[in-house]
């Protein structure tokens, strides 16, 4: 009897799922696609039926027709994007739709109101964060404030993934990694809720129990058996958001571990023995007791790439895969540093380091010889920088990295890793297994005693190093010229920006 485990993956634009063995072999995987809403400028929204459940279901009914006569299946772990906010009622109806991570900008107010409330000294002791886009407690707070009659009916405040396990277990519950995010009402050090000198913001009773990502929340429901074809009974852990599970997936476990997350957004977690916090960055639970993260992340990554494709009117008949090889192959037509054109890929703003809602996408250093090559390698260049720059905020903060796995889709793209590589002076270790959701496998085999976390460690896929060119090489020169200027110009179109606005 071979035992199995499920693992379900809710991203940005897909779904994703696999079904591993007891060896860590992949049966199975399947992926759904999906939308993302952007209702009003700053707004990033899922339909958590229509795209998080729904996608749920249909990867999990495929999946299961793997599941031979031969085959126990023994768990499953979700883990979706975050952290997330939606509003549920006492019947777990959602009352609204899910308002996304740091891409969403809406909650600026409420950032101000809560920093005047507790002061914001106070709020980086407590929570170990600044309050920014990131963070989930401002649009709890928003919900609150702008739409008092969906607060009136909330029951709970719950992230993507935890409403997926309520779905399913019926139990409400979210991970110490996810609440960990939702400051200034989470205490870091004593792993809490903390909403004292908060009255008449976010009511403590509507924020959901706490436990660690590799617990059992539950079994699957007879109602939740009927819709999605798991059997009655079967066991499903807590889980994460997408990046700590995507860094599980690819064996970043320990002190010490760096995991450089290549996907629509940029993401970066730094695991560590004891609590670190830095005013620019994201402290927070590791997802098993006893380690803590240190993270940085930026607003745009693969959805600069696909915005290029599609300006460019790249053929995408043949799927994404196709889609960005070509657009990978025009790029590399072009130099390093593109001919000079430099691109700022903040169309959603910026996270790290800079925390602005309000920059936007630029290119400059145009001349009329500037072609497609030049534009394609300039969006893929840019991208590097703005990885690097979170990577520099990490060291800066004291994060000392023993190894660095590169995870995501934009692992393919080598000019976007040989950018971060080069500019970090680190090798990049990718990552070949399929991401989150594998991650999520391997939290479900942990919970229900499959293996150990040192054997889990085992199981990811790790490549061939891409390694860091040496100083004195003339392309990484070009590369650490254009990296200055991309700062340089940041801070210069700020500037004008705010003169403008004054």
């Amino acid at each position: 009897m071979t035992r199995l485990v499920l693992g379900i993956d809710i991203g940005t634009f897909e779904t994703k799922g696999v079904l591993v063995d007891d060896a860590g072999r992949v049966r199975a995987e399947a992926r759904a696609r999906h939308e993302l809403s952007t209702p009003r400028p700053g707004w990033v929204e899922h339909d958590a039926d229509g795209v998080w459940w729904q996608d749920l279901v249909t990867v999990t009914r495929e999946l299961l027709g793997h599941v031979g006569d031969e085959d126990e299946l023994v768990g499953m772990g979700c883990s979706a994007i975050g952290p997330c906010v939606l509003p549920v009622d006492e019947d777990l109806r959602p009352l609204r739709p899910g308002i996304l991570y740091g891409v969403d900008t809406r909650a600026e107010d409420e950032i101000r109101e809560l920093e005047g409330l507790l002061g914001a000294e106070e709020i980086l002791r407590r929570s170990g964060n600044a309050l920014t886009s990131q963070s989930a407690g401002p649009k709890a707070l928003w919900i609150e404030r702008k739409e008092p009659e969906v607060a009136a009916r909330t029951r709970w405040y719950l992230t993507s993934q935890s409403y997926l396990v309520a779905r399913l277990t019926g139990r409400v519950v979210m991970d110490h990694a996810t609440a960990g995010y939702y400051h200034p009402f989470y205490d870091l050090a004593a792993q809490r809720w903390d909403c004292s000198g908060l009255d008449g913001t976010v009511p403590s009773e509507k924020l959901p129990e706490t436990a660690w990502s590799s617990e059992i929340a539950g079994g699957v429901t007879a109602a939740a058996a009927a819709e999605t074809g798991l059997p009655e009974g079967l066991p499903v852990v807590v889980g994460t958001t997408d990046s700590p599970a995507e860094a599980i997936g690819a064996s970043v476990m320990s002190a010490g571990d760096l995991m450089i997350q290549l996907g629509s957004t940029g993401f970066l977690i730094q695991v560590h023995d004891r609590p670190v916090t830095d005013p620019l960055l994201w402290s927070a639970p590791w997802v098993f007791p006893g380690r803590y993260v240190l993270a940085a992340g930026t607003s745009t990554g693969g959805t600069a790439t696909r915005w290029i494709a599609d300006q460019l009117d790249l053929e995408r008949g043949d799927g994404d895969a196709a889609l960005f090889q070509r657009l990978l192959e025009l790029a590399r037509s072009a130099p390093p540093g593109a001919n000079g054109v430099l691109h700022l890929p903040h169309f959603s703003g910026e996270r790290t380091p800079f925390h602005d809602p309000g920059g936007r996408a630029a290119f400059t250093g145009l001349t009329l010889g500037s072609g497609r090559a030049e534009l394609a390698r300039a969006v893929a260049e840019g991208v590097g920088h703005s990885i690097a720059l979170a990577l520099e905020s990490l060291v800066e903060a004291g994060s000392k990295a023993r190894r660095i796995v590169a995870v995501g889709g934009g692992v393919k793209n080598d000019i976007i890793t040989g950018v971060v590589s080069d500019l970090s002076g680190h090798d990049l270790l990718p990552a070949e297994t399929l991401g989150a959701s594998y991650g999520d496998a391997i939290l479900a085999a942990i919970g229900v005693g499959m293996l150990t976390e040192e054997e889990a460690a085992a199981w990811p896929r790790i490549g061939a190093a891409i390694t860091a060119a040496p100083r004195d090489d003339p392309e990484a020169q070009v590369i650490r010229t254009a990296h200055e200027e991309f700062t340089r110009t940041y801070w210069a179109l700020r500037g004008v920006r705010e003169e403008s606005r004054a």
